[in-house]
């Protein structure tokens, strides 16, 4: 998709929890970031707030949801927001939204939504087990 057909948003007001340059090693032979790398820095933004939430260890349980919504480019300065969307027993899920900003060489940059997903943390113990996750403080 090209760049003019992309939607330009602005980002959130809101402190990124993860921010990222992808670098030529997570392309794929189009040129584009790997699927896969930007679902493992969505895991590891979703897991940011969840584990300050249960204050401690965790596990990803769930992708509930994951949407490409247009490519990421080497370059790109890829900024990822998450927040707490319910908190269970034992379980925490999490909304990942994920922005690039794109860097004009003759043009001021411009934000892109990229992605958005949805993930399920469960808190666990040492060895592995189920917790259950602390009233909130």
């Amino acid at each position: 998709m090209s760049d003019k057909m992309q939607c330009y948003v602005p980002l959130p007001d809101a402190i990124p929890v993860l921010r990222v340059v992808p670098m030529p090693a997570d392309v794929n032979p189009n040129g584009d970031v790997f699927g896969g790398w930007v679902m493992s820095q969505v895991d590891i933004a979703g897991a940011i707030p969840a584990s300050r939430r249960i204050r401690g260890r965790l596990a990803t349980v769930a992708v509930n949801s994951f949407l490409f919504k247009h490519p990421i480019a080497v370059g790109d300065l890829v900024s990822f927001y998450a927040e707490v969307v319910k908190v269970g027993n034992t379980s925490i899920t999490i909304d990942v939204q994920v922005f690039a900003t794109r860097q004009g060489v003759e043009s001021d940059p411009v934000n892109v939504k990229v992605t958005e997903a949805i993930i399920t943390y469960v808190a666990i113990n040492a060895d592995g087990s189920k917790r259950r996750i602390p009233p909130a403080p």
